[in-house]
């Protein structure tokens, strides 16, 4: 998910785009409101997290615009103002959801998520590209880069990171792999799993400095940035 953050107290923005990275998302930060709309109209965004009062352009001005535009890009208002009249004033203004300072990191990453998924089944739009961290995945090519170099796998190795990738952030479970990759309702008995995390680690991490693929003892595996 690529998300543009709006907001001029600094450290809050640095400390939601570190949340976000952990998870394998991109964010980018922009401090006054009128670099953040220029931003929004010139490159495209999963979702935008827009405070309210920033300099040079407050937020509700940034939607407004974007709205006046007939751009649709899910927009989370972030404020101070928490009163239910400051809430009504935000969603009328364009914004589609509102989160109140201070707020726990992961409320937002839930809400940025639903926000992401509601947009994408309302415009109907097929997710063709994955990503986490550097590492990008076309679901239409088949192609899969990590820093920009390309990286061959096998069928089977593409559909098990692709379902890994799907559930970054998440601990998968044996079981769940041998379902929804293998196809398999039952437990064969076999090291199928690990020589496929095998090989899948020695083309993904294994000449590149941080990891993405990790194992969770007595759960199973996890995809995630560090």
């Amino acid at each position: 998910m690529r998300v543009l953050l709006i907001e001029d107290d600094k450290e809050l923005a640095d400390f939601v785009a570190k949340g976000l990275k952990e998870q394998g998302h991109v964010t980018e930060i922009c401090q006054d409101g009128k670099e953040g709309l220029y931003l929004a109209t010139i490159e495209s965004f999963d979702v935008l997290v827009v405070d309210r009062m920033l300099p040079k352009l407050d937020g509700l001005t940034i939607i407004k615009t974007l709205r006046g535009a007939n751009d649709k890009v899910p927009v989370l208002i972030l404020s101070a103002l928490g009163e239910v009249d400051d809430r009504v004033i935000g969603l009328k203004a364009g914004g589609d959801d509102y989160l109140v300072k201070p707020f726990a990191f992961s409320e937002l990453l839930a809400r940025l998520e639903a926000l992401r998924r509601r947009h994408e089944s309302e415009t109907g739009q097929a997710i063709t590209t994955l990503s986490v961290g550097d590492l990008e995945m076309d679901l239409l090519s088949r192609k899969v880069t990590r820093n920009g170099t390309k990286i061959e796998l096998q069928s089977r190795e593409f559909k098990l990171l692709e379902y890994l990738v799907r559930h970054q952030g998440q601990a998968v479970t044996r079981t769940m792999l041998l379902e929804n990759v293998w196809n398999y309702h039952f437990d064969p008995q076999t090291n199928v799993i690990d020589v496929h995390i095998s090989r899948l680690r020695s083309k993904i991490d294994k000449d590149f400095e941080t990891g993405l693929i990790h194992t969770v003892r007595g759960a199973g595996y996890i995809v995630e940035v560090g």
